[in-house]
């Protein structure tokens, strides 16, 4: 495809936008909401006398199984307000409440295998994000992000809100208390906000129980909310959190090669705070100060042998948390994991009317890789300096469309920077069909450090990234057109773009159906895609033709035959490979079990050429009690030339949590990764043999997500040949937290 058809793509996009149009959306659902004058206590009893002056919702309709039929079991809501809170509570009534599957698990560990209920509640009213708070029956509590515009659900922010659950003769029940702090809502007497309440039944299926109809092929949730209507004499909300930090550890390293004597370091301390104030129920500002972003959890280990790109790691650290939706667009042109070590930070965030917003500034210290981007694959160099980091978003909300303006600044120590700038929007035309698109340009100072990179030599670079997608998501018929047109000269370097200087079609069609037996939805899909570079040369070819499937058991899995062509070292190469998932959940004993991966010809991209092999993951969860939870993956990785065995890869993750309540647990941790290599095969010297092994041992307890005491330990250990595993650091260390609130 030449560059001249581009603008046709987006005329045929338009056009198939308009003409799939279905009309205006329905009026939403309108509730009153009762001031409640009445105590209630959290304790999961629905007794309380304030629950008798709040508004019982029904929850009437099932939306995973069938297209908002009703659902197989009763469930009842009540929501109330007063001066201070939000109240929500829900009755989940069972035919069999020995079949309730209630772990007790660390906060945001609710899993789709496990009983839990609450609400997706928007506050800010603009029907395309919305708090997700949910609670199982041991009153564990999730909270999170869920955002229309990208389809995404976040679990990693984190609010101050109470919750209960107690289990009964016919079921459970459920109470939430939120503050009306930890909530973001515009200025405005009286106020409307959005709700959805929402009920998990896993049983022969996975069962979704909602307040309101949800449409199979609706590409969105939020945007068919109820409205609460009559919230009066809401607080102005001034709030202050002040989370300061201290941290103990003790370090000790091999002198020389793992395995050689151990030297201990002497014990060292940090101390830092995080703190967040709002002024106002529609501004947050957030400071931190020599932030503590060691990770309590490290990683899960990622094979990265016969790798193209750069792996992608998610973010963890709470500081990024506040408005992470505005974050979330299109291209990944923030990826805050590239601030590998700030010093400090800043963050404002809120919302003006039907404008919402985030600025976050930080001073990075450096450390790291930096990802230097190609057309074919992506090196490293490494990141030894410090940055000041700037990120901006607008959105503009316009009905149930929306427009934004994304703005990137890294001002590198040395005077080398990367800036980032340019718009984006979605449009929907209809509950089926959206347009989806972004423009990118940036400007770019390469370090003058052609030591650590051929490109770092002081260079300067201009380029844009445009990123085009039309969706149309039906009950039955789905299909979705993408293009993206990427400039050699783009850099995102406080985002994630491994992939450079190419362009891409992508086209997918997909027809649904609903047998109602042993399998609820088989979606039957081709799947074409597209790469070209900027000189009109192929990239990569494939063809998906397959198809996903649901059942029961909460079953849900893929199977996709592709024949494809990539470019590798100036030849375009072909490869069959088959592609396979499946994940299902027997019990409440064995919650989880799964298997993904391909097989069939596989690409050494390192010595371009063919052979066979594959990648495949097994995973389980297993609960042997309502306390202990035993979490199993490992992953092999292999590819066999005519020659021999060129490598395989293998990794190991095992978790063992013992969670004594909802405030505490203790965790054990092990991780092992293995690569074997025949060296003779390889076009430069590479190791026969390495890998490592990872230990860690955590008690932790939390009065809230930052009144928190973690004690632990941790061991790393290295694979030298023909002396197995030695050890090269371990650790231990204390970290505590309180959150001072007025």
């Amino acid at each position: 495809m030449r560059p001249h058809r581009v603008p046709l793509i987006c005329t045929l996009a338009a056009a198939l936008a308009a003409a799939s149009m279905a009309g205006a959306q329905e009026p939403r659902a309108s509730l009153p909401l009762p001031r409640i004058t009445s105590p209630i206590k959290v304790d999961g009893d629905l007794s309380d006398p304030g629950w008798k002056q709040a508004v019982q919702v029904d929850l009437p309709y099932e939306i995973h199984v069938t297209d908002d039929g009703a659902p197989p079991v009763k469930t009842t809501g009540y929501l109330g307000y007063d001066s201070t809170y939000f109240y929500a509570a829900l009755r989940c009534e069972d035919p069999d409440p020995r079949k309730i599957r209630a772990p007790f698990a660390d906060r945001d560990s609710i899993s789709s295998d496990q009983d839990f209920a609450g609400l997706f509640l928007d506050p800010r009213h603009d029907g395309r994000s919305a708090l997700e708070l949910f609670v199982n029956p041991r009153g564990i509590q999730n909270d999170g992000i869920t955002n229309d515009a990208t389809g995404q659900e976040d679990f990693s922010p984190d609010l101050f809100w109470d919750a209960a659950a107690k289990i009964t003769a016919r079921g459970w029940d459920v109470e939430m208390r939120i503050p009306l702090t930890s909530l973001r809502y515009a200025k405005g007497d009286p106020q409307t906000w959005g709700v959805i309440l929402y009920r998990n039944y896993p049983r022969d299926f996975r069962y979704q129980i909602t307040s309101v109809p949800l449409p199979k092929g609706t590409n969105c949730t939020v945007c068919h909310e109820m409205d609460l209507t009559g919230l009066t004499g809401l607080p102005s909300s001034n709030h202050l959190v002040i989370a300061p930090y201290a941290t103990a550890r003790e370090v000790g390293e091999a002198r020389g090669e793992p395995g050689s004597s151990f030297l201990n370091k002497p014990v060292e301390g940090e101390a830092g705070a995080d703190v967040k104030w709002n002024p106002g129920p529609d501004t947050a500002l957030d400071l931190t100060l020599n932030p503590d972003f060691s990770q309590i959890e490290s990683d899960v280990a990622q094979i990265a042998v016969n790798q193209r790109f750069a792996l992608f790691y998610p973010e963890k650290r709470p500081f990024f948390m506040e408005g992470v939706d505005l974050f979330q667009t299109p291209i990944d042109a923030v990826y805050t994991r590239t601030i590998t070590s700030p010093r400090w930070g800043l963050r404002a965030t809120g919302k003006i009317g039907s404008m919402a917003y985030t600025v976050l500034t930080a001073q990075d210290r450096g450390g790291g890789l930096a990802i230097i981007p190609g057309p074919e694959s992506s090196t490293f160099a490494p990141q030894d300096f410090s940055s000041v980091v700037t990120i901006a978003r607008m959105r503009q909300d316009a009905g149930p469309s929306f427009w934004g303006f994304l703005v990137t600044d890294r001002e590198n120590e040395g005077g080398s920077f990367n800036r980032v700038a340019g718009p984006d929007f979605q449009w929907r035309p209809s509950d089926s069909d959206q347009v989806t698109g972004q423009f990118l340009y940036s400007t770019t100072k390469t370090p003058n450090r052609p030591d650590a990179s051929s490109e770092w030599d002081g260079r300067r670079l201009g380029g844009g990234d445009v990123y085009l997608v039309y969706d149309h998501s039906a009950k039955v018929w789905r299909w979705n057109l993408q293009y993206r047109d990427v400039s050699g000269a783009f850099r995102a370097d406080s985002g994630y773009v491994p992939q450079v200087d190419y362009r891409e079609g992508r086209a997918r069609l997909s027809y649904n159906l609903y047998p109602g037996n042993f399998f609820s939805r088989l979606e039957p899909a081709v799947i074409a895609d597209l790469k070209w570079n900027r000189s009109g040369q192929p990239l990569s070819r494939e063809c998906y033709a397959g198809i996903n499937f649901e059942g029961k058991r909460s079953l849900n899995g893929e199977l996709f035959y592709n024949p494809k062509d990539e470019r590798v070292g100036g030849k375009l190469l072909h490869a069959d490979t088959l592609y396979f998932s499946s994940y299902f959940s027997p019990s409440s004993v064995v919650a989880n079990l799964g298997i993904e991966g391909d097989v069939g010809e596989a690409i050494d991209y390192d010595g371009a050429r063919v052979g066979r092999g594959g990648d495949v993951n097994v995973s389980a969860t297993i609960r042997p009690t309502s306390h202990l939870s035993l979490v199993f993956s490992g992953e092999r990785s292999w590819l066999n030339l005519s020659e021999g065995s060129l490598f395989t890869a293998d990794t190991v993750y095992m978790k063992s949590t013992y969670t004594f309540s909802a405030r505490s647990f203790l965790r054990i941790i092990a991780q092992w990764l293995e690569t074997r290599r025949n060296p003779a095969l390889y076009p430069y010297e590479v190791p026969g043999h390495d890998g490592g092994l990872t230990g860690s041992v955590l008690f932790a307890y939390k009065l809230n997500w930052q009144s928190v005491l973690y004690v632990g330990y941790g061991d790393n250990r290295v694979l030298i040949p023909q002396h197995g595993f030695q050890p090269a650091d371990r650790q231990v260390f204390l970290k505590i937290s309180y959150a001072f609130q007025r």
